[in-house]
């Protein structure tokens, strides 16, 4: 288990009982009394956690972990969830993305895609709406994408801009397609995110498409999340990876959407 990968199972334990005993953490991820304590230190010191004598108490902080601490998660499987997106998009589109490490691997796989960069004489092949802040840092060095970020504040969490003024930019904007990361999705609730500012955000986004793709691992699919982005008549495909269930694989189609395995 990597750092980042106990860091965020020790978040999660935070999160679920509100404190943490170093034994008992170390027991449950299998890890040294030592190691727990050193983690403990330094999320102490990015003021994730508050030490207490033997263990941590949670901060007053939010626990939709930022997302520094969440691209370990399934990993290879969001890397070809990426991959897949991003061979639907097509030369010439205007493709909107939104926060997350689903559609960040989306972002680097289409910016590796030979066929974008072809001819730069031609300027950008791509044009790439997104409020998210990591997203547009990555892709502004690539000749071959044009760049729209939308206005808004920054949600640290997450690194998307969010509120009123993202929300007045993209009513101005027509998008092909849409990529979302969501927090979950259902064949009953649709998509949905924790945060109701970023699921505003995200819902415009895919208001605006003509073509709706949500990038989400088999980890998020038959639950719900906090605040609704869309309903499943708004969302044309799901990618997801090959582990996800077949009947929750067909719950999705009978709602008219394709679903596409990695």
């Amino acid at each position: 288990m990597s750092r980042y990968e106990r860091w965020n199972a020790l978040l999660e334990l935070l999160a679920e009982h509100g404190k943490l005993d170093v034994e008992e953490a170390a027991g449950a991820l299998d890890v040294s009394a030592a190691t727990i304590r050193r983690d403990l230190d330094q999320l102490a010191r990015q003021q994730m956690v508050t030490r207490t004598r033997g263990g941590a108490v949670a901060h007053s902080v939010s626990y939709d972990l930022p997302l520094r601490y969440k691209t370990a998660r399934n990993a290879d499987a969001k890397q070809r969830i990426g991959a897949l997106v991003a061979g639907l998009i097509s030369p010439g589109e205007v493709v909107g993305l939104n926060g997350g490490t689903t559609t960040t691997e989306v972002a680097r796989a289409l910016a590796v895609r030979p066929d974008l960069a072809e001819h730069p004489e031609h300027g950008p092949s791509l044009t790439v709406v997104t409020n998210a802040l990591n997203i547009a840092n990555e892709l502004t060095v690539r000749p071959q994408v044009k760049i729209v970020v939308t206005g808004g504040v920054a949600r640290p969490q997450s690194y998307e801009l969010i509120g009123p003024l993202a929300a007045q930019m993209l009513g101005e904007l027509t998008l092909d397609t849409t990529v979302l990361g969501v927090d979950a999705i259902d064949a009953e609730q649709g998509a949905t995110a924790h945060h109701e500012g970023e699921a505003a955000v995200n819902r415009l986004l895919a208001e605006r498409a003509r073509r709706v793709v949500v990038a989400a691992d088999s980890s998020k699919l038959g639950h719900r999340a906090f605040a609704r982005i869309c309903g499943l008549e708004r969302v044309d495909t799901l990618v997801t990876d090959n582990q996800v269930a077949d009947r929750v694989a067909a719950a999705f189609r009978d709602a008219g959407v394709t679903v596409l395995t990695a």
